[in-house]
């Protein structure tokens, strides 16, 4: 049996769509009856310990998708109670997905590499992808851009290897559902072209033939925009952190093993961004 957590949305849903057609696929999920899904649902609550070893009962191999969204005790509290639980429920194989080598700077890194670190010590074998950020997450700042002309955000000259989110579902359903070979391996699944404000400004006007341009910002403008529109306060560092480190210049690395294990070309990461504007 295969279970896939983080059913209810994001990563999780998308890899759930590409297993339908396997056979003994189950989704887990805090709000089982909520799931809009074509297999068979448990419950899984990563802040209901007791909860994971009945709900990864007779699982041979689980999709481990991180439970951020949460201070760093938490997540790493979550991700273990979520091991330990599995290892007893006898889950032969664990696949995480977690956050690229060159996302080590991130304010929301350390949940993770503590998280490979306990799976490495672990009893269950394991694979780790450590996935690089989502293009998708420029979306809501490019469909602003198509209607203000301004893309802006404190990126300065730096550039990102985005990759598409529909590219890291179809690594992830590949490797869950034929897990043999990718024991104990660590793929970085990364953009094979790194992008940066105005080439995301450009993107957009292409797509929607309007005149668009990038406007560099600064990390504290950023860091009060945020604070004045209720952001947690967890989450504030998070979001200022990706942009600084983005405009450093420390996530513009591409390459990784994402088009070997796709056996394709990725998906563009402006024809992502453009598409969910144009």
């Amino acid at each position: 049996m295969i279970l896939v957590t983080g059913a209810s949305g994001g990563l999780g849903s998308l890899v759930l769509e590409r297993l339908t057609e396997n056979e003994g696929v189950w989704a887990g999920s805090r709000t089982p009856h909520q799931l809009a899904v074509n297999v068979p649902t448990r419950l899984v609550d990563f802040d209901d310990p007791a909860s994971l070893t009945k709900g990864f009962e007779g699982a041979e191999v689980l999709l481990l998708i991180s439970a951020g969204y949460a201070e760093d005790d938490v997540v790493i509290a979550r991700h273990g109670a979520a091991i330990d639980a599995a290892e007893q429920a006898g889950v032969g194989h664990i696949v995480y997905t977690s956050l690229s080598a060159a996302g080590d700077h991130l304010a929301f890194a350390l949940p993770h590499r503590w998280t490979e670190r306990r799976l490495m010590a672990g009893r269950a074998d394991w694979t780790i992808l450590r996935n690089g950020i989502y293009a998708e997450m420029s979306i809501p700042g490019a469909a602003e851009a198509a209607a203000t002309g301004r893309f802006t955000g404190p990126l300065g000259e730096g550039r990102l290897a985005a990759v598409a989110r529909e590219d890291l579902a179809d690594v992830t359903a590949k490797i869950v559902a034929k897990p043999g070979g990718h024991g104990g391996k660590i793929y970085e699944l990364v953009g094979e072209h790194a992008i940066g404000g105005a080439d995301i400004a450009r993107a957009v006007a292409e797509a929607t033939g309007k005149d668009v341009v990038y406007e560099p910002g600064t990390l504290a403008q950023l860091r009060e925009a945020l604070t004045t529109a209720g952001v947690p306060g967890w989450q504030i560092p998070i979001v200022v952190s990706t942009y600084s480190v983005i405009a450093a210049g420390f996530l513009a690395e591409t390459g990784g093993d994402l088009a070997d294990l796709l056996g394709r070309a990725p998906r563009s990461a402006l024809d992502v961004i453009a598409t969910a504007v144009g």
